[in-house]
């Protein structure tokens, strides 16, 4: 096989499930692993993966790269709209507990929906747990909703109350449903976001709730941010609004993940 249709292979191969392995490469080429390294080295230069250890990934997985809340915003509306409405049907007029919600753009949406939220019995209320400044602000219209915002630094880009402050009032708490939003999931990587520190509380949110929700559009499944915050065997629940392929839907069941398409 020649050089150009290993490589074609190869890009096959990452398009179908956004990674792949040199040891992987070398044994179905039949070829030695530093052939499979130049291989990846020229398509790296190509722009057409990106090289990691032990093998390679898709080029738009994240790695670092982090918008701020305004900026994607606009990203995938529609489909985040879907997402915050499916979630929604979690918290009914019937729920009486303690939620928390994280700092993102589809928790934001999701915040919208509490904010006109009714509860069955006029004499209950929803308690509202957040690191969000923005989720914060919008639930706080709802008189029905009791509002608990975390203290700690914040961070501009997110809105979002980060550090050792924020922790140590997580580890307190202990929420019914705890909704997160995520900048990849993986089925091998598990949830991933860009920052340590954002990553530190999602981490926290996910653990210390009864049931974890995660909350993540179609054009996130699959991708790696900097920093895992998660195994997928952690999360309850995970609302999407595609179906999340064979590689990762295979790895949810096994960790035994209800999934929801919006």
């Amino acid at each position: 096989m020649y050089a150009e249709e290993r490589q074609e292979r190869v890009e096959r191969l990452i398009a179908a499930s956004g990674r792949v392995a040199v040891v992987d490469l070398a044994r179905e080429f039949d070829v030695t692993t530093e052939t499979v390294r130049r291989d990846l080295t020229q398509l790296a230069h190509r722009g057409a993966l990106r090289r990691v250890h032990g093998g390679a990934v898709a080029s738009t997985v994240l790695g670092r790269a982090e918008e701020s809340i305004a900026t994607r915003r606009d990203h995938n509306a529609d489909a985040k709209a879907r997402i915050a409405r499916a979630a929604m049907t979690l918290i009914p007029p019937t729920f009486s507990g303690a939620i928390a919600i994280d700092a993102g753009t589809t928790t934001g949406l999701l915040a919208e929906q509490i904010a006109r939220w009714v509860p069955a019995d006029p004499r209950t209320s929803l308690v509202v747990v957040t690191n969000s400044v923005i989720v914060a602000s919008i639930v706080s219209d709802n008189p029905d909703v009791e509002v608990q915002l975390l203290g700690g630094r914040v961070r501009g880009i997110t809105s979002a109350a980060v550090g050792a402050t924020t922790i140590a009032q997580l580890s307190r708490l202990r929420p019914d449903l705890a909704f997160i939003g995520a900048n990849g999931l993986h089925a091998e990587f598990g949830l991933s976001t860009p920052d340590e520190e954002e990553s530190a509380v999602k981490s926290a949110l996910t653990r210390g709730a009864r049931r974890a929700v995660a909350l993540v559009d179609a054009s996130k499944l699959g991708k790696e941010a900097l920093v895992r915050f998660a195994d997928l065997d952690e999360l309850s629940a995970l609302v999407t609004d595609a179906d999340p392929g064979v590689a990762l839907t295979a790895a949810l069941r096994e960790a035994a993940v209800e999934v929801m398409v919006a």
